[in-house]
C-alpha cells in the first residue's frame, strides 16, 4: 500500500484546537463551538477536526453540514476518520454484499452506527435489506456536497509542534511514510509506546473518559459516542488546555 503524508508543513505556531471524535453528536458540537468562542485565545485559531464525524449518533448529516458552514468563515481542516472511510466503503463498493470493515464489524450492523447515519439522511434500512437497493438509495440521498467533503478529507496534518491523525502512528516510522489504514485505524503499539515521535501527536479514535496528554501524545476523543461532551483542546505554547462550561483546564501529564 501506498504511503501518505499531507503538508504543508507551518513554520510558524500559533494557537490550534482540535476537536476530537463527534459521532454524529450535532449538540455536543454545537456546545463545544460555543466553548471556543468564550475562549480568547481559541475564538480566532485554527481548527483541526481529527474525524469520526458521522455514525452512532442521530445527526451526523448536521454535522457535516455544521462543519462544512464552519469551513466558509474561518480556518479549519478536517481529518479522515475510520468511520469516514467505511462509509465510503459502503457508497463505493461494487460488490453485492456488505464489504467488511477492517475490524471485522459491518457497518450497518448494531455496533458499526452506519444504520443511524442513512437515518439522518432519511434513509431506512439495515443488512437485511437488499444491499444494492440500499445503496443506491443512500446514494440519492447524500448530497454531493458531502459526498465530495467525505472524499476530500486528508489523513493527517502536521506544524512545526504537532502531527495530527485520527488513530495516531506507527511508532519507528517517519510521518512521511506512515501507512494511511494505521493513520485511521492503528491503536496498540502506539498508545503503549512512550518514545518521543518527535512530535506531539495529537488524536482521537480511541475513547476514554476525559482527553489527556499523555507526554507524547494527547487523545481528544472523550467518549461523544457514548453520549459524553466533546471538549475541543486548545494546543498553545506547548500546553493543552481542555475547554468547557468552565473555561480552560490544563491536561497534566498521565501515566
Amino acid at each position: 500500500m501506498p504511503k501518505h503524508s499531507d503538508g504543508p508543513i507551518s513554520m510558524i505556531e500559533h494557537p490550534i484546537v482540535a476537536i476530537g471524535d463527534v459521532h454524529g453528536q450535532l449538540g455536543f458540537l454545537e456546545q463545544a463551538l460555543e466553548w471556543i468562542a468564550q475562549d480568547a485565545d481559541a475564538q480566532d485559531a485554527a481548527i483541526v477536526f481529527l474525524g469520526d464525524y458521522v455514525d452512532r449518533g442521530l445527526d451526523s448529516k448536521g454535522v457535516i453540514d455544521a462543519i462544512m458552514d464552519l469551513q466558509l468563515i474561518r480556518d479549519v481542516t478536517c481529518l479522515r476518520g475510520n468511520h469516514e472511510d467505511e462509509m465510503l466503503r459502503f457508497l463505493n463498493s461494487d460488490h453485492d454484499q456488505m464489504p467488511k470493515t477492517d475490524c471485522g464489524k459491518m457497518w450497518l450492523s448494531d455496533g458499526g452506527g452506519g444504520r443511524q447515519t442513512l437515518l439522518s439522511y432519511g434513509v431506512h434500512g439495515n443488512t437485511d435489506h437488499d444491499f444494492r437497493d440500499l445503496q443506491v438509495r443512500a446514494r440519492d440521498a447524500i448530497p454531493d456536497t458531502h459526498l465530495d467533503f467525505l472524499s476530500r478529507l486528508r489523513h493527517s496534518y502536521e506544524t512545526d509542534s504537532y502531527f495530527f491523525a485520527h488513530a495516531g502512528i506507527r511508532p519507528g516510522i517517519p510521518f512521511s511514510e506512515q501507512d494511511p489504514d494505521d493513520l485511521i485505524w492503528i491503536r496498540d503499539p502506539f498508545l503503549s509506546a512512550t518514545v518521543d515521535h518527535g512530535k506531539t501527536v495529537i488524536h482521537g479514535h480511541t475513547p476514554i473518559s476525559f482527553p489527556a496528554f499523555y507526554g507524547n501524545r494527547v487523545n481528544c476523543d472523550g467518549g461523544a459516542a457514548f453520549g459524553r461532551a466533546v471538549h475541543p483542546i486548545l494546543l498553545q505554547n506547548g500546553t493543552s488546555f481542555a475547554l468547557g462550561p468552565n473555561g480552560r483546564v490544563a491536561l497534566s501529564k498521565q501515566s
